[in-house]
């Protein structure tokens, strides 16, 4: 079996899933972009245990080891979002990116501004 075949495939398959993370406004998009990606490191693994003939098939352990933490990454990223998605009502990234903290500094500057006595420069 010729290396070259596999491994441009998970070069692809890699790639594709980069571009679905940095371009991708949807979490749930990314989620499945980071997926992409892990399986692209998964047929990585399996291709080169069988072109290098190892006889504990690390490069197959690995791989399950792989499909195991990207199952629970799943599960508890989709938790997550969907708790986002109910909090907030978007699963836009960008939109995501104001947190609560972001919010509450802005507010507090603000206020304090107002409330602040501009000849003395002490709080009313």
């Amino acid at each position: 079996m010729h290396l070259a075949y596999p491994a441009v495939l998970a070069a692809l398959l890699f790639c594709t899933g980069l571009y679905g993370v940095l371009a991708r406004r949807n979490a749930i998009l990314v989620l499945m972009s980071v997926e992409l990606m892990l399986n692209a490191v998964n047929l990585n693994l399996v291709a080169f245990d069988v072109w290098l003939r190892d006889s504990l098939h690390a490069g197959q352990a690995l791989t399950l080891f792989t499909i195991a933490i990207a199952a629970a990454e799943i599960g508890i990223g989709l938790a997550i979002v969907l708790m986002v998605y109910r909090n907030r009502g978007t699963a836009d990234v960008d939109r995501l990116r104001d947190t609560v903290e972001g919010h509450e500094q802005g507010g507090l500057a603000s206020d304090s501004a107002d409330s602040a006595n501009p000849a003395t420069g002490a709080a009313a």
